[in-house]
C-alpha cells in the first residue's frame, strides 16, 4: 500500500474465514483504515491483490467488481450519513438505487433494518437529532441495508463512551450469530479487540509491515514480538499477572 512512492505498508498476507470476527489493529498512523479502503475497493493497491472466495478484486471487469462490491456493506467511523436525509431515507437509499424494490417493501426493510441494531422508532429522526451511539447504529443499520456477506467496520467505537463502546460491541457480535455475516473491523481499542475478534492482524508503523496475525488474546500472552505484547497488555499490567497480590 503507497501513496505515490511512499510505502505505508507491504508484504501483507492473511485470510479472513466466513462468519468470523477478524481485526485489523495497530497503533495510530500504521495503515488500517487504508487497508480497509484497500479491501472494499476505494483504492489500488501499489501492489498485489484482494481475493474473494478466489475471486481476484483488482483483476477483474468493473462489472465483477461491482458484483462484489455489491457483498459488501460498511460502515464508516464518522457513520457517514447524509445529515439532510432522515435515518429510514439513509438507510433506504442503497435499496432504491441498487433495487427494484416498492416502496413499501423498502420501507419494511428499514424498519427491520433499524430494529436490528436497537433503533425501532427513529426511522423520522435526523442524525442530528440522535446520540453519537446512535448514529454508529444507524450507520451499520445502513450498511446492512442489502444484507451483505461481508461487514467492514472502521474505528466503530471511536469517540464513544465506554458503555456505549461495549453495546456496539455486543452488536456486533449479535449480528455476526444471528446473520452468519463475516466482520472485518478496524480498531485499537483493547476491550473491544478481546470482546469481538477470533482472529487478527498487527500493522507495525516502524517496520511497515504486518508483524502478527493470530488471536489477540493468544498474541497477548504468547506474542514473541514485544511491540505487540505492548500494545496488547497496555493498561492491563495487573490483569495480565492476575491481579494485585492479596
Amino acid at each position: 500500500m503507497a501513496y505515490g512512492s511512499f510505502v505505508i505498508q507491504r508484504d501483507l498476507s492473511f485470510t479472513v474465514e466466513r462468519g468470523e470476527v477478524f481485526v485489523i489493529m495497530g497503533g495510530s498512523g500504521c495503515g488500517k483504515s487504508t487497508l480497509l479502503n484497500h479491501m472494499i475497493g476505494l483504492k489500488r493497491p501499489a501492489s498485489g491483490d484482494v481475493v474473494y472466495d478466489g475471486l481476484s478484486f483488482w483483476r477483474a471487469v468493473p462489472e465483477v467488481q461491482d458484483g462484489l462490491r455489491r457483498r459488501l456493506g460498511v460502515s464508516f467511523q464518522s457513520g457517514a450519513l447524509w445529515s439532510s436525509m432522515t435515518l429510514a431515507e439513509n438507510i433506504g437509499l442503497p435499496l432504491q438505487t441498487f433495487t427494484r424494490l416498492r416502496t413499501r417493501q423498502i420501507s419494511d426493510i428499514v424498519s427491520l433494518k433499524l430494529a436490528l441494531v436497537g433503533l425501532a422508532g427513529y426511522e423520522e429522526f435526523y442524525p442530528s437529532e440522535v446520540s453519537g451511539g446512535m448514529l454508529k447504529r444507524a450507520g451499520v443499520a445502513r450498511a446492512m441495508a442489502l444484507d451483505p456477506d461481508i461487514l467492514f467496520f472502521d474505528e466503530p467505537s471511536a469517540g464513544l463512551d465506554p458503555i456505549s463502546s461495549r453495546r456496539l460491541d455486543d452488536l456486533i457480535l449479535e449480528l455476526r450469530d444471528s446473520l452468519g455475516a463475516t466482520m472485518v473491523v478496524v480498531t485499537h481499542e483493547l476491550a473491544s479487540i478481546f470482546t469481538i475478534a477470533d482472529n487478527s492482524v498487527f500493522l507495525d508503523a516502524e517496520t511497515r509491515t504486518m508483524i502478527a496475525h493470530g488471536n489477540p488474546k493468544t498474541l497477548r500472552d504468547e506474542c514473541p514480538n514485544p511491540t505487540v505484547r505492548s500494545f496488547l497488555r497496555r493498561g492491563q499490567a495487573e490483569a495480565v499477572a492476575g491481579g494485585p497480590a492479596t
